[in-house]
C-alpha cells in the first residue's frame, strides 16, 4: 500500500512523541497499521509526505543514485537574484557536504496555499518571495540550509511533488491522506 499525506507544519513525520515536544505526529490522523514514512518532513515543513508498508520502498525513492525528484516550494526573505538562483542550482556548500546540482526557478505568481497556522511572521521593510528547487537527495534540513547559504532564509517550505506527483493535483486538504491508485503510483516513481 502507497498513501499520500498532506502533512500540515506542526507535525512529525513519525508516529512516536518525543519527550517533551509540543509537535503532534503521524498517529494523530488515523493512517493504516504498519504504514511509515517514505522520507520526511521536518515539523515546520508542510506537504506532500508518502507512507507505505512495503520493504524496500524507501532505499528505490530516496537514494540519490536513483534520481528521483522531489520539488520544495520556499517562501523565502528577499526577491532572489538570478544569480542566487543560478548558485541554488549549481549546488551550496552546507556544512561539509556541496549538495547536487538541482533546479530553482521563482515562483511567479506566489503558489495559491491555504494560510498556515501559525501564520509567518510578516515584516513590512522585508519583502519575499516564493522559489522552487528540485533536488534528487535529502540532507537533513537541505532546503533551509540551501536558501540560508545564498542569504535568502526560509520562511515557510512545503513539499510539492514528488517524482511527477503533485500535491496540488490530488485535492488533498492539510491533514488529509488517501492511498495511491495505480496510476498515481506510477507518476511518483517508474519502480513503484
Amino acid at each position: 500500500m502507497l498513501l499520500a499525506l498532506n502533512k500540515p507544519y506542526g507535525v512529525l513525520s513519525q508516529f512516536t512523541p518525543e519527550s517533551g515536544s509540543a509537535w503532534r505526529t503521524l498517529a494523530d490522523f488515523g493512517l493504516p497499521g504498519r504504514v511509515y514514512p517514505v522520507g520526511r518532513l521536518d515539523a515546520d515543513s508542510e506537504g506532500l509526505l508518502l507512507l507505505t508498508d512495503e520493504p524496500g520502498l524507501n532505499t528505490r525513492m530516496l537514494d540519490p543514485k536513483h534520481g528521483h525528484h522531489r520539488e520544495y516550494w520556499a517562501q523565502v526573505e528577499h526577491i532572489p537574484s538570478d544569480a542566487a538562483l543560478a548558485q541554488l542550482a549549481r549546488g551550496v556548500k552546507i556544512g561539509d557536504h556541496l549538495t547536487l546540482p538541482c533546479r530553482a526557478r521563482r515562483l511567479d505568481p506566489p503558489p495559491a496555499l491555504p494560510p498556515r497556522d501559525p501564520p509567518v511572521r510578516f515584516r513590512k521593510t522585508v519583502p519575499d518571495a516564493w522559489i522552487a528547487l528540485e533536488l534528487i537527495e535529502g540532507k537533513n534540513r537541505q532546503v533551509r540550509r540551501m536558501t540560508a547559504a545564498v542569504g535568502h532564509p526560509t520562511l515557510r517550505l512545503l513539499r510539492a511533488r514528488i517524482g511527477q506527483l503533485m500535491l496540488a493535483d490530488m485535492g488533498l486538504a492539510p491533514g488529509r491522506w488517501r492511498e495511491l491508485n495505480p496510476a498515481e503510483r506510477g507518476l511518483a516513481g517508474p519502480s513503484l
